[in-house]
């Protein structure tokens, strides 16, 4: 199991390593509070952009990691100890309102929140696991890198004679095998690190944006509280006597939620949105100034967005950006703006390269599944069965905005929204226009896409789900910064702390969950289950193949997915059940559905002799795993097979077949 402890270590190196290399980047290209409140992200999004196409070809090892790390640090050093930028050496910088030390402090107390939620429960009756580790069995990711190299192995589904590439974006993976490998840490403890430390960070950035909106250090204060805001539905349920979903006038809940919901269940798509909203303030500064250090930094960002999610630093970010380019083009010197569209170009052609082989993965997957365009318009279903169809279709498109976004994000909407507009109207022409200009249009973006379009590569409407992150990441500051200094601060102050006291029910609810875990009856198993994938991993060489039921501790998740194997199992699966197929194999539908059947039918005991074969010949299983929670465990299709033989038995707790090959066990 993951330890707490090595977690922790994890997010300290983390913080410290990319915090320092990043305020040495950023206070040469932002201003002084933009560059504190930034630094994380900078530092995590350049290091890990530039350093995956390098490692890839130097090799992932421990050695190669240190040493890029060593190498940035020492670079961070001589730019630390440069003469001071424009931005530092006036006297207003020096005079500006920073982040305070107690700002910081309470970023540090909330990002525990979400890294909670993935950290194993143990109690007497087994270990509990709360509901946001479903979307963290990607951590069979970050093993498979620690354990393979790059470019990184498909964990979940292999072939015999298949390469078994990765269909994901990867990079916040990748980020976290950086930080596992000089750790000696497990895939599980680096992932709790990286989710603290991608909190910590957005908050960090939102904190940096409030004050240099609001110019005001308390509007720091007011982000990390209004960050803990949460869902109206607990009160309103409460209220109008219905269920948590209240329905039927509303749809269920489908994680369509505030940035403390989303921070556990999905830290690469906001620490993608990270990327997206620093990247916008470095078109800002760059349509004031050109400089060659912000242009690069510019395509490692918008690089790291799109290579940590390809549906909100690719779709999001490129939507956003059209929409800013004429406020941007506007507010640059007639004289100066075909420097400013040469050097965006310059950028989007870096950003491409650094991108080039997520995209080319990408379109491959879209390709290969054959499912038809990954993003179709449709508008966001709000309303319940309350409704006729037809109506209801008609009626979601103002119910996403009066009632959806008001009860999702009761703190900063509303708030958020007359924040920003207040700020447009009071502020002239200038500078300090284009930039509350090109927030708003950054955040009406997010907000548009979430409202109108749907991606269609899953059961979830990713896209719409995740597209809003910055957007909330925007409307927060701005609610904080117009709570402290904005011509209708009372109305702003009321709605967002308003919104934050009714949310508070739900926000309570939503700790104690991260916090308790689920209780499940299979949690006494899942406390066995190292020792099972230990001994699985005496007879599975690192780049061998395992096969164990897709549906085992199925219990332990609020959607069933092989839990076990994805936490602790440090092995590639042949076939790992059908809802990581769907993340992360590029299969077609019917053949994904077919596959999942067919591994399902071999483990509950009806499976046939050309099934087991098709595991040894077709799926490249090397190692079979069979638990007495298996059907296959009274009525066994491997004991008679001739491709496997038994490797280990242990009485009422496992069996071990490792696949013959030429009359040996492979090595």
């Amino acid at each position: 199991m993951a330890s707490p402890l090595n977690a922790v270590l994890g997010a300290v190196l983390a913080t410290a390593f990319w915090t320092v290399l990043g305020y040495a980047l950023a206070r040469h290209v932002l201003p002084r509070v933009l560059a504190l409140g930034a630094a994380p992200v900078v530092g995590w999004a350049v290091f890990s952009a530039a350093t995956l196409p390098i490692l890839t070809l130097v090799g992932f090892s421990l050695r190669a990691v240190v040493g890029a790390a060593v190498l940035a640090l020492i670079v961070a050093g001589g730019s630390l100890v440069m003469r001071r930028t424009r931005f530092d050496r006036s006297a207003a910088a020096t005079a500006a309102p920073v982040i305070p030390p107690l700002g910081y402090a309470a970023a540090v107390i909330l990002a525990l929140v979400p890294a909670s939620a993935i950290v194993p429960k143990f109690s007497a009756a087994g270990v509990y696991l709360a509901d946001p580790i479903f979307d963290h069995s990607k951590i069979s990711i970050i093993d498979a890198m620690t354990r393979q190299g790059l470019p990184p192995v498909n964990p979940v589904f292999g072939e015999f004679g298949a390469a078994g590439r990765l269909a994901y974006y990867y990079l916040w993976h990748f980020s976290a095998a950086e930080l596992a490998l000089p750790l000696r840490a497990s895939g599980w403890e680096a992932d709790i690190a990286l989710t603290w430390f991608t909190a910590f960070a957005a908050l960090c950035l939102m904190m940096g944006v409030a004050v240099w909106l609001g110019k005001r250090s308390g509007a720091a204060f007011l982000v990390v509280a209004l960050a803990a805001a949460t869902s109206l539905r607990t009160p309103l349920s409460l209220l109008f006597g219905s269920g948590f979903g209240l329905e039927p006038f509303l749809r269920r809940p489908n994680g369509f939620a505030g940035w403390l919901f989303q921070s556990a269940w999905a830290p690469q798509h906001l620490m993608a949105a990270s990327c997206v909203v620093t990247a916008m303030l470095l078109l800002i500064h760059y349509a004031q100034r050109q400089s060659a250090a912000r242009l690069v930094t510019l395509a490692l960002m918008v690089a790291a967005g799109f290579e940590s999610s390809s549906y909100v630093g690719g779709v999001t970010f490129v939507v956003a950006a059209l929409a800013a380019a004429p406020i941007l083009f506007a507010g640059v010197a007639p004289a100066r703006r075909a420097r400013f569209g040469r050097g965006l170009a310059a950028a989007a052609v870096l950003a491409v390269a650094f991108a080039l082989p997520f995209i080319r993965d990408q379109l491959a997957a879209v390709t290969a599944r054959g499912d038809g365009s990954p993003i179709v318009l449709h508008p966001f279903e709000v309303l319940g069965d309350m409704f006729p169809v037809p109506l209801r279709r008609l009626l979601d498109l103002p119910a996403y905005w009066l009632i959806l976004l008001p009860i999702e994000f009761p703190a900063c909407f509303v708030a958020g929204a007359i924040a920003l507009v207040a700020a447009l109207r009071a502020t002239t022409r200038g500078p300090e226009r284009t930039a509350v200009a090109v927030l708003v249009a950054l955040a009406g973006a997010g907000l548009a896409i979430s409202w109108l379009l749907v991606g269609t590569l899953g059961d979830n409407n990713d896209l719409g789900l995740r597209a809003v992150l910055p957007a909330a990441m925007i409307l927060i500051a701005g609610a904080a910064a117009g709570t402290m200094r904005a011509p209708r601060r009372g109305l702003i102050a009321a709605t967002a702390l308003g919104g934050l006291l009714l949310s508070l029910p739900d926000t309570v609810s939503l700790i104690r969950s991260n916090i308790a875990g689920t209780p499940a009856p299979d949690a006494s198993t899942f406390a066995q289950t190292p020792d099972l994938w230990a001994a699985v991993r005496r007879y599975a060489a690192p780049t061998a193949r395992v096969a164990n039921n897709p549906l085992y501790l199925q219990d332990l998740t609020t959607w069933p997915v092989n839990i076990s194997w994805a936490l602790v199992a440090d092995r590639s699966s042949c076939f790992a059940g059908r809802e990581l197929a769907l993340a992360f194999a590029a299969l077609p539908a019917d053949r994904r559905e077919a596959i999942n059947a067919q591994f399902v039918r071999v483990f509950a005991g009806s499976g046939r002799p050309a099934d087991v074969d098709d595991m040894a010949k077709k799926f490249a299983c090397d190692v079979i795993v069979v638990v007495p929670q298996d059907g296959a465990w009274g009525n066994d299709p491997f004991a008679a097979s001739p491709d496997y033989r038994l490797a280990e038995l242990r009485d009422e707790q496992w069996r071990i077949y490792v696949k013959v090959v030429d009359g040996a066990q492979p090595h």
